[in-house]
């Protein structure tokens, strides 16, 4: 139980050799050094900086989304805390004009809340999607606050606690005029969720969209499916539940580190990622300084990774991808059973990637079979061709090919507009007039 105090020592030995790698890539790289002026400076420089990127540390990015372009115009926007519990915080994205026409027509669009995955990288990696969905949407986002830094005395966060934060988060934003985007992992809680909301009779948002996501890990089973599925719910515990060391708020909390996690995502394609570093390298010998910057950017949030507190990791691993509760309609949740036939005011839009490693094709289009009670008018399924996990939520097909579906979807499920009981009689009395005519 001592590999995170192990890895914390390592890192903090390497700190040295890193802060001096990056020193010496400044050094012979910068144009006003005489460093840079020596025969093999720019070899010198791109080994450094390699042997930099390899061994920092890589902390939390920010979404940095400070404006979006609009009907020709361009937008302040300003990242707001809405909501937050130990574990999660409700982010809103809110855009600012000066004119009111543009005031009124903003207003007029529709929420969304996307719920960003808990399972390893930060809400950050749905820049993207945040950004694309700005254009026509009042934006809501999840951003989970890695574990490491939760104090033990907030308790444990189970995955029955993840379903109630959403349940909290939809009722605080509104469901009546809400739309409720779920990316990858958080399709099982959120379609729990909203399950357990419409089986009481709360209200529902107008429309779920589920993209890549384990709704039902028995169709088209992936190697991390797999995994999940050969070793038992012991092994997990024993081998990657560690306590957090001193050195962070969350000592003695029991997570399944991120540098695990990390390690285990390089694991699956090694070559590329040694292929990626080769050519960050040869770009950066080359002088390709786009390129280079690129590889940053990409590696930057690739590489920054978070602690899932072990519960929701334990209860995800034995309910999601061993004993499949939902699909088989087994799920209790705090003592209620998990109903998605309840489901009746809600339209669903399932989204798959032709080529996801990670989410095999069938298994959110399951949804479907489980959403009963929804009209079929009011489901829709989309395969995305060519496209992997990533690429139905981020990037050119995500833009091109999938956002204006989505777009489209959420926009034919708006809510009607309430009409007042007064205008009601106002619009009987004047069909009555035109009738007369």
């Amino acid at each position: 139980m001592l590999l995170y105090q192990f890895h914390e020592l390592g890192r903090a030995w390497m700190a040295p050799l890193t802060y001096w790698a990056e020193a010496n890539a400044k050094a012979f790289s910068a144009s006003g050094s005489w460093l840079s002026s020596m025969p093999g400076a720019e070899r010198i420089a791109a080994v450094n900086e390699l042997l930099y990127r390899i061994g920092k540390d890589y902390e939390k990015p920010a979404f940095d989304i400070h404006s979006i372009e609009w009907q020709g115009e361009v937008y302040p926007v300003v990242e707001k805390k809405i909501q937050s519990t130990p574990f999660c915080n409700l982010l809103r994205f809110k855009r600012y004009t000066d004119d009111a026409g543009t005031i009124g027509e903003m207003r007029g669009q529709p929420s969304v809340l996307i719920v960003a995955p808990l399972s390893g990288h930060h809400a950050t990696l749905l820049r993207d999607t945040v950004r694309t969905m700005l254009r026509d949407h009042k934006v809501y986002i999840t951003d989970w606050v890695d574990a490491r830094m939760v104090s033990k005395d907030a308790g444990p966060f189970t995955l029955d606690d993840y379903i109630h934060t959403i349940e909290g988060f939809i009722r605080h934003i509104g469901a009546e005029d809400l739309h409720v985007m779920s990316v990858c992992q958080p399709t099982v809680p959120v379609l729990a969720a909203v399950s357990l909301m419409a089986a009481r009779g709360e209200p529902t948002p107008r429309s779920l969209v589920m993209m890549g996501g384990p709704i039902d890990t028995r169709e088209s089973p992936t190697s991390v499916n797999n995994l999940a599925t050969e070793k038992p719910l012991w092994w997990f515990e024993s081998n990657l539940i560690h306590p957090v060391p001193q050195n962070f708020p969350g000592a003695g909390r029991r997570v399944y580190p991120g540098f695990l996690q990390h390690t285990g995502f390089m694991a699956m394609n090694p070559e590329r990622h040694f292929m990626s570093h080769w050519d960050f390298y040869q770009d950066l010998v080359k002088g390709d300084l786009d390129d280079a910057e690129s590889h940053r950017r990409f590696y930057d949030e690739y590489n920054a990774v978070l602690d899932m507190p072990a519960e929701y990791y334990l209860d995800t691993v034995r309910v999601v991808f061993q004993q499949h509760l939902l699909p088989r309609g087994l799920w209790d949740v705090a003592g209620e059973r998990v109903k998605p036939e309840a489901i009746r005011q809600t339209a669903l839009l399932t989204i798959e990637g032709e080529l996801d490693d990670i989410s095999g094709k069938g298994q959110t289009r399951a949804a479907h079979k489980l959403c009963t009670g929804i009209a079929a008018k009011d489901r829709s399924h989309l395969t995305v061709k060519g496209a992997g996990h990533y690429g139905i939520f981020s990037g050119r097909r995500w833009r091109d090919q999938v956002y204006p579906q989505v777009r489209d979807f959420i926009a034919a499920n708006v809510a009607k507009p309430k009409t007042s009981p007064a205008a009601k009689k106002a619009a009987r009395k004047a069909a009555t007039r035109r009738a007369k005519r």
